[in-house]
């Protein structure tokens, strides 16, 4: 603190020495940095859930914390994808359709398209319908909702006008999915960046890391005594983790070769079990899905229930699916003998492919039975019209039917398995109930859930533009469901796990979502052929043909450089100078290496220097 007040007493005397100009620049530079940090400051008090968050790292450590702090970024993300397809495609859809502030659409048929292709009668509610009709809709997306604005079929427009501005709807539609696919990827980029530092400051030095925690660990801003109470409790959950990791990196490192031969076989083992497991779930959802969409022309005929049933039974093979494998994953883990932190990782890998690929055979089967064409009628269109008179409604009915399905599963098995099983352990003192014990909040589980309904969102909002709006009620009650039932039916895990590690890992595992999403998407966009008769593409041969159809509307010295941006004389020589800059920035970090390695070196050998000099200084006063 001296030191400081002398530092700043010689700036406040220089200033004397500076021209007006520059003694003015400087005060407002302090003075704009001290306004931003205050504004900063406010800004954290209007996070979301802010309290919630630091409660639950202070009770149950901040592994489980980054959960939570996990789902809130979810629950922003799709708000802002919601805000986006909105804006651009609804909204302008509403106003003209209703003309508002003047303004119009127009519905231009199609060319060169057989009449047959053209036909789409969705089957509305007509004349007196049952309160449990509009249920099976609300719940299987059909009826009412399959002509509002949730599907793809209700924007059936070619050209907007907005007052005087043309509004190329069909370009829109497709600039607003290419939007929010990359500002979700730019968005998980940062945010992985930033944990990734993070993680791997940790990793490079366990005990700088540790004397962090003790000595410069505690945040002395701290006045209320029930934060104080949180950040100790905070502390001492990460504390534990190094503790456990330690202890089991030095077991790892005292295995014998028997013990190590042992481990690996029973690793390869069970790796060959989980293939099995995977395999029975791909081929159960394949024929589900196959099952439902062959009976789907003939549920007219029958009961409500067996409706329901006919409609929902991918999701519920799904479902089944992605509660049954990560349960054995979970349990065929424990003989594995892996790390806390890598034991997550592992288990969410696993599971992870499970639910994604799950979505991957559900699209793939739907596909096979859309581009599935026997006569010439239909190899005309270029898809299955009698089935599918507007295939990306049905897409877009499945994946709300697995978003809606989703949730009521979390809500299901919070109200009918969490807390009945608090119930019978605090009040029943029967063994194999006491055996049971309280459930641990499972970290993996409830990351895959999220990542899984995210997935959906990613691949859906194309086929259902308002289906962000629906993840994002659905994750901002989850996050109240989670937070009960952690409070009330759940205890401290007994194997701590660092929260570092753990939000960079959550990240990367959504960001494995999303590049898995855009597989589908992208097959959908420029290799299915589109619907034509409904939807906003219905004049093109795919979604992808409205960009060399607007292109060719340019001028032509623009189609020229925008031609040659797409040709292989610029591609080529474009790809070598961005390997030549990587190969730049790798060298420039291998660098920055060598001189960190070159500081620490030093750094310890200075440490061993005050060491000796310590040790004489105490020998000399030690001499008479």
């Amino acid at each position: 603190m001296a030191e400081k007040r002398r530092l700043r007493d010689c700036q406040q005397a220089d200033i004397k020495y500076l021209s007006e100009w520059k003694q003015w620049k400087r005060t407002s530079s302090k003075s704009l940095k001290k306004v931003l940090n205050e504004v900063k400051e406010l800004l954290s008090y209007l996070e979301l859930w802010r309290h919630d968050i630091h409660s639950i790292e202070g009770k149950f450590g901040t592994g489980i914390q980054s959960y939570f702090s996990f789902l809130r970024f979810l629950v922003l993300m799709n708000f802002i994808i919601f805000i986006l397809m909105f804006s651009v495609v609804t909204l302008p859809s509403i106003i003209s359709k209703y003309g508002i502030f003047n303004s119009s659409f127009a519905k231009i048929p199609p060319k060169n398209i057989e009449p047959h292709c053209t036909v789409y009668k969705p089957s509305g509610n007509k004349g007196l319908v049952y309160f449990y009709t509009y249920l099976q809709d609300l719940f299987s997306g059909t009826g009412f909702l399959k002509e509002t604005s949730l599907f793809y079929g209700y924007y059936t427009i070619d050209t907007a006008w907005l007052s005087i501005w043309r509004y190329n709807f069909p370009l829109a539609y497709l600039l607003a999915t290419f939007a929010y696919l990359g500002l979700s990827l730019l968005w998980i980029i940062k945010r992985s960046v930033e944990g990734f530092k993070q993680n791997l400051v940790h990793a490079e030095d366990q005990f700088q890391s540790y004397c962090n925690k003790v000595f410069a660990g505690w945040d002395f801003g701290i006045t209320d005594p029930n934060a104080a109470r949180l950040k100790h409790r905070s502390l001492q959950y990460e504390l534990q983790a190094d503790l456990e990791e330690e202890r089991l990196k030095q077991k790892i490192a005292d295995r014998t070769t028997k013990e190590k031969l042992r481990i690996y076989s029973l690793r390869i083992l069970i790796n060959i079990i989980v293939f099995a497991v995977l395999s029975g779930c791909f081929y159960s959802i394949y024929r589900a899905t196959v099952f439902s969409q062959e009976n789907s022309n003939d549920i007219s005929n029958t009961n409500f229930q067996v409706n329901l049933l006919l409609q929902y039974l991918p999701s519920m093979v799904i479902t089944l699916a992605n509660f049954i494998a990560p349960q054995i994953f979970s349990f065929l883990i424990r003989f594995e003998d892996y790390s806390p932190a890598f034991e997550i990782r592992l288990t969410l890998m696993r599971c992870v492919f499970v639910r994604l690929a799950n979505i991957g055979v559900l699209l793939f089967s739907l596909w096979s039975q859309i581009s599935y064409c026997a006569t010439d009628e239909c190899k005309a269109c270029g898809y299955n019209y009698e089935l599918y008179p507007c295939w990306e409604s049905a897409v877009g009915q499945e994946m709300y039917k697995l978003m809606i399905f989703d949730f009521i599963i979390i809500l299901a098995v919070t109200v009918f398995v969490d807390f009945p099983r608090k119930f019978l352990v605090t009040q029943c003192s029967c063994k194999p109930v006491q055996w049971c014990g309280l459930q641990e909040f499972g970290i993996p589980d409830n990351v895959l859930e999220i990542v899984y309904g995210q997935t959906i969102c990613w691949i859906g909002t194309f086929f259902s533009p308002l289906l962000p709006a629906i993840a994002t009620i659905k994750y901002f009650i989850v996050f109240y469901i989670k937070k009960i039932s952690l409070i009330h039916t759940c205890k401290p895990a007994a194997r701590p796990v660092r929260a570092s590690s753990s939000n960079f890992f959550f990240l990367v595992v959504l960001l494995v979502g999303l590049i898995l999403a855009f597989i589908p998407l992208g097959f959908s966009i420029a290799h299915i052929p589109s619907s034509k008769a409904c939807g906003p593409f219905r004049s093109f041969n795919t979604s992808w043909a409205v960009v060399p159809d607007t292109i060719l509307g340019f001028p032509t010295g623009l189609q020229q450089v925008l031609h040659g941006i797409a040709s292989e004389a610029f591609a080529v020589p474009f790809f070598m100078v961005i390997c030549l800059i990587m190969f730049y920035f790798i060298a420039l970090a291998g660098a920055h290496k060598r001189v960190v390695e070159q500081l620490r070196e030093q750094l310890v050998l200075e440490n061993r220097d005050k060491q000796f000099l310590i040790t004489k200084i105490a020998e000399a006063q030690r001499r008479p």
